[in-house]
């Protein structure tokens, strides 16, 4: 290590946080899962067809339990696979903060590798450390990650789906003004210059629409939201979920993870990104659950 550098503070891994609750903690049963969804995701989501999986930047995913919103994670994740073992991209992950009341800035993993019950997932600590140089409100933030499910729900479809991939991991939470914008602005430029180097990078937002309304408010919700996240707009985007909120009283938000959302649409744009395709749309009564109180689900995937 050079002069001046300082040691990182752990290399040890990550702990499953949600497994068993999310998703299957046995690795027999989380993999037979994970490979159900991605199955059944072609027949239930059928991919546009001018979609090429080849010039794929960015994918917009939900968080929740995998037997709620998986096939639609899925529809999204399948994106990946084929690629074959160890040649994986670095997939930098956006996720919600749900738990960390002191985050106020994007907090970055910079430490040992994720555990699953699949295997660990590699951590690129040479791009983490590039994001976090790139100053306020990137910071480096192990404890805001260690409770949160948004990122960790994603690693079972990371692990089966891009085998050899490595991730960053970023918990945002600096808001959804012209923060949030410019952070996600500079992240995007400086994905997009390790792209044009040769550098194989996909940028993975985690966020749930609607909590809780009836479901054919959550569909309404969001339909309402997808113009701006297809056009990359996250100025309108935050702009339309606020307003949403405050006009439904049975809508406690529009999306549970607008903060990383707006970031990540505003990476994109900054990566050149084309506007977005919709892979997937559908809310918790579709899996079975109470139609009544649902949470909705979008799957979206940008290309260059």
């Amino acid at each position: 290590m050079s002069a001046g550098v300082a040691p990182r503070a752990s290399s040890e891994p990550r702990p499953p946080a949600v497994a068993g609750v999310f998703y299957p903690g046995e690795a027999g049963a989380l993999r037979a899962m994970v490979d159900e969804l991605a199955a059944r995701a072609p027949a239930a989501f059928p991919a546009p067809a001018d979609l090429d999986p080849g010039r794929l930047v960015g994918v917009l995913v939900p968080h929740a339990g995998l037997v709620y919103s998986g096939l639609v994670a899925a529809a999204a994740w399948r994106l990946l696979a084929g690629g074959g073992a160890g040649s994986g991209p670095t997939i930098v992950l956006l996720g919600t903060n749900h738990g960390a009341a002191w985050l106020g800035g994007v907090g970055a993993w910079d430490r040992g590798p994720w555990g699953t019950p699949l295997g660990e997932v590699a951590i690129d600590l040479d791009l983490t450390d590039a994001i976090v140089a790139l100053g306020p409100p990137f910071e480096p933030d192990a404890a805001c990650h260690l409770g949160e499910h948004s990122l960790e729900v994603q690693l079972p479809f990371v692990s089966r789906l891009a085998a050899g991939s490595s991730i960053v991991a970023l918990s945002v939470g600096c808001g959804t003004g012209g923060r949030a914008v410019d952070a996600g602005e500079r992240l995007g430029r400086l994905l997009a210059s390790r792209r044009d180097a040769g550098d194989r990078i996909v940028l993975g937002i985690s966020s749930d629409m609607a909590h809780y309304p009836p479901a054919i408010v959550a569909e309404a919700v969001t339909d309402a939201l997808r113009p701006s996240i297809i056009r990359m707009d996250p100025e309108a985007l935050a702009m339309t979920e606020a307003r949403l909120v405050l006009e439904r009283r049975d809508v406690s938000c529009g999306m549970c993870g607008i903060e990383p959302t707006v970031l990540g649409l505003a990476t994109l744009r900054a990566m050149g990104a084309r506007p977005g395709m919709v892979l997937a749309a559908a809310t918790s009564a579709d899996a079975g659950g109470d139609a009544r109180r649902t949470v909705g689900y979008l799957a979206v995937a940008f290309t260059a």
